[in-house]
């Protein structure tokens, strides 16, 4: 299957984003995503060529994007702030007759209503009017086809009634400019309120394009310093980052030393002290000292991209909530379109006056807004996401914001996780083996295993006298066994390996040679700095609170206790930690917090599984929710994060649908005129996005 991704232009509200992703599955896409905020557009294709749908699109009245397309190149009138402007002149001159003391007389003759009105007519319809039809012609109907209805019901009524001099009554050209304009100018305020919705992710965007110093030799092999895009650096080159300059890709320091404000990532303005051999992530600024780097990731392979596109995905995707809001916006313009014949018909009875009653029914077209149920997801989830990203909280996907809210438990994977994995080797004891020898064999098994215990050993313990194995092998949540070429066996784990020849349990590691009692280690770790705040909130928060881990018991509840954590569980293997994760889930929503390659299974089987972002990879990949600061500072503001994005979009459903329940009959029944509906409508969409961008600042934890 062929992956595509594409920038979609046209795209007014949610409801055109339905319509696209509808018409995407007609056509056999697979893992559609619409994002209705910025245009993008991700599916996987088969047996369909790109132009084939990217035609069918078109059709609908929507563009994919040419990418080397800009807006220098686009013609006249086709942005909407190019109509409004050329638009709101010849509706202002219209609508001076209905200010209060002012009478202009040639503003009466029908024929100067009809002249100042047919180039604003124009300029909807083929915008407006367009999209309608294509859309109709599809099956699909989107909003358009109400404000296409209620402009063209006016405009050609009053046409009518000028050619047979039916009088005032029956002119409201007006009425046909004020709704395309004023329409026209809530889509540029919904515009503008988007944009600040993504504010978060720009300023990620804008990160990644900037210029870079690449460093070249002449033909004399000297240094030549050569000023480039970004984006035209490629893995293996060299680059140099001056004092105050941004570091252009994902990067490991050759020379030099600085200070690194990583705030773009993790969202912690202290700066990181960089020394060579550590890696730098594009974006960040380098406060104080000149590196000399190699480029170790550019394009989409940077830490920076990765977190873009995750973010973008999850986007647009859909939570549940929206899912009742998508099912109404797929049947609101057809129901719209009955409700507005009906109020023609009723108040045409009532009223006996068809041009009282066609007003009626136009200002029902003209009010009733799907965009606003279409949005209220999409926008609360762009801030919630892009407050996260800025904050190094990476969401994998929008469900997990959502999931906050029912949060009543927090389990705790123990090394890496509450300690910071970072251990020192606070003694040992080795049997019938001189310690030079037994530190090399530890060593020699330890480089081959990604627990924290081995990494911190292997960088203690480094040697050239390396014990070259014939095999080796990690086994999950025991150890590591080996043979080496004169055929010993070796074993290297915890208590459980050595249970049948000591009672001693109070170490961390223990090793056998040919099945007989080799040796202990006793490794100290370190308490992170703000673990115990961390669990005190979850404390307050009255959310029950577990230490799960597979080191001995005595270790645990020691660590437990110290941190004032509500229960604990100790010496646990991979298959039981996920045995009691799920049972754990089965009885309430429980969060998982862990960083190693023991807790993968686990972080996938809670609810949300929340990973650190130096943890490993297949953790990372596991986990709904990364924290990019390599602490649990942001854990807090996660699930603050996470339940006050759940709490805006029930606020904005409540507004959308509230709006059209009540500004819909209101409408009907005669109390707003097409003008003033016209201008309620554009307003709609514009207070759901406010109410969204209040995430930006809200408190949260």
């Amino acid at each position: 299957m062929e992956k595509i991704q594409w920038k979609v232009e046209g795209m007014t509200c949610a409801n055109c984003a339905l319509t696209i992703n509808n018409y995407l599955k007609q056509q056999g896409a697979k893992n559609v995503v619409v994002n209705p905020m910025d245009g993008d557009v991700s599916f996987e294709l088969e047996n369909k060529s790109p132009e084939q749908i990217a035609k069918g699109i078109h059709s609908l009245g929507y563009k994919v994007e040419d990418e080397e397309s800009s807006d220098t190149n686009k013609p006249f009138l086709s942005t909407n702030e190019q109509r409004f402007w050329f638009c709101l002149p010849f509706t202002l001159i219209l609508m001076l007759h209905m200010i209060p003391g002012i009478h202009i007389e040639f503003l009466m003759n029908p024929w100067i209503n009809l002249a100042l009105t047919t180039p604003v007519f124009i300029v909807g319809m083929s915008y407006f009017g367009r999209s309608a039809f294509q859309s109709l012609r599809n099956g699909m109907s989107n909003m358009n086809v109400l404000i296409t209805i209620g402009a063209a019901a006016a405009y050609f009524y009053s046409l009518t009634g000028a050619i047979l001099g039916l009088g005032e009554d029956f002119l409201f050209f007006e009425t046909s400019a004020t709704i395309i304009t004023l329409v026209l100018l809530g889509n540029l305020m919904e515009d503008a309120s988007i944009r600040s919705t993504q504010k978060s992710l720009k300023a990620l965007v804008k990160s990644q394009k900037v210029m870079a110093n690449m460093i070249a030799f002449d033909g004399d092999h000297k240094e030549v310093v050569l000023p480039v895009e970004s984006t035209q650096l490629k893995v293996g080159d060299l680059v140099l980052v001056r004092e105050g300059e941004q570091v252009p890709v994902d990067c490991k320091i050759l020379w030099g030393d600085a200070h690194v404000n990583e705030a773009i990532i993790t969202g912690e303005s202290i700066p990181v002290h960089k020394h060579p051999k550590d890696a730098i992530i594009g974006g960040s600024v380098v406060e104080n000292g000149t590196l000399k780097a190699q480029v170790t990731a550019a394009g989409n392979d940077t830490v920076l991209s990765n977190i873009l596109n995750l973010v973008k995905k999850a986007q647009g995707e859909k939570p549940p909530m929206q899912l009742l809001a998508d099912r109404i916006s797929a049947v609101f313009v057809p129901v719209v379109l009955g409700i507005a014949l009906v109020t023609l018909a009723a108040n045409w009875i009532y009223l006996g006056e068809f041009p009282s009653a066609l007003r009626r029914s136009i200002a029902v077209l003209v009010i009733a807004c799907p965009c606003a149920m279409g949005l209220a997801t999409p926008a609360a989830i762009a801030v919630g996401l892009g407050r996260g990203a800025r904050n190094g909280i990476l969401f994998r996907n929008a469900k997990s914001l959502e999931l906050f809210k029912d949060i009543r438990q927090v389990v705790f994977d123990k090394t890496g996780t509450l300690t910071t994995g970072k251990f020192i080797v606070s003694g040992y004891q080795t049997f019938d083996m001189e310690d030079e020898m037994f530190r090399n064999i530890v060593f020699s098994m330890e480089k081959y295993s990604g627990h924290p215990l081995a990494k911190s050993i292997v960088a203690e313990w480094k040697t050239k006298n390396e014990i070259r194995w014939s095999s080796i092998e990690e086994i999950r949540g025991r150890g590591m066994v080996a043979k080496d070429l004169q055929g010993n066996d070796y074993a290297l784990g915890s208590y459980e390996i050595a249970r049948a020849f000591t009672k001693d349990d109070h170490h961390n590691i223990y090793i056998l040679k040919n099945n007989q009692f080799a040796g202990w280690i006793d490794m100290k770790d370190e308490i992170r700095p703000e673990a115990k705040n961390v669990i005190s909130f979850f404390r307050s928060k009255k959310i029950h609170t577990i230490l799960l881990s597979g080191d001995r018991y005595a270790k645990t509840k020691e660590l437990g206790d110290l941190l004032g954590i509500d229960e604990v569980i100790a010496e646990q293997s991979p298959e039981q930690k996920l045995d009691k994760i799920e049972a754990l889930t089965a009885i309430q929503p429980t969060v998982m917090v862990g960083d190693g390659i023991n807790d993968a299974p686990a972080l996938a089987k809670a609810t949300i599984g929340i990973s650190l972002s130096e943890a490993s990879q297949l953790a990372m990949q596991s986990a709904q929710v990364v924290l990019m600061n390599s602490g649990l500072e942001k854990l807090p503001t996660a699930l603050g994060l996470g339940k006050h994005t759940y709490l805006t979009i029930k606020q904005n459903l409540f507004w959308a649908f509230s709006y059209n329940i009540v500004a819909i009959p209101i409408a009907a029944l005669g109390f707003l005129t097409p003008t003033f509906a016209a201008l309620v409508m554009g307003l709609s969409d514009v207070v759901l996005a406010a109410n969204s961008v209040r995430l930006f600042v809200k408190k949260v934890d």
